[in-house]
């Protein structure tokens, strides 16, 4: 699922609070108010040798991001790849509806990477933390 669907999907009526106008203009009625939809996106990012990223790309599609979309809370996933010549980087972007919701996954401390099972077979210096991220679409 993108992030625009997810947006898309938590702009229903009734899912998000009114933002006020910054303009200071009275707000809209409730069957034409337009909602700014806040969620958490939560970010990875992983570089492997480009000799091994179909291996990699496969490993991480089936032991990482199907497992992130099916925990409970989660909005979508999508992995992103790159290569530059010998090194292909691979970035795994999650959507969640608040931080509690990615505790409830990866601990207190959701910063730290938790790192699938082999990883450090394919990784070359990984990154120790994962970075999240507000993300607010205009209304």
């Amino acid at each position: 699922m993108n992030i625009l669907l997810v947006l898309l999907l938590l702009a229903l009526p009734g899912s998000m609070q009114t933002t006020p106008r910054a303009d200071g203009a009275k707000a809209a009625s409730p069957a034409t108010a337009k909602t700014a939809v806040h969620i958490v996106v939560r970010m990875w990012r992983g570089r492997v040798a480009t000799s091994r990223a179909d291996e990699y790309e496969k490993y991480l599609y089936d032991s990482g991001v199907l497992k992130i979309r099916s925990i409970a809370g989660n909005l979508g996933a999508e992995m992103l790849r790159r290569s530059d010549g010998d090194v292909t980087e691979f970035i795994v972007i999650s959507y969640w509806p608040n931080r509690e919701a990615i505790k409830a996954f990866a601990g207190q401390d959701i910063e730290k990477v938790h790192f699938l099972p082999r990883d450090r077979e394919f990784l070359i210096n990984p990154d120790e933390f994962v970075r999240h991220y507000d993300a607010t679409s205009a209304p």
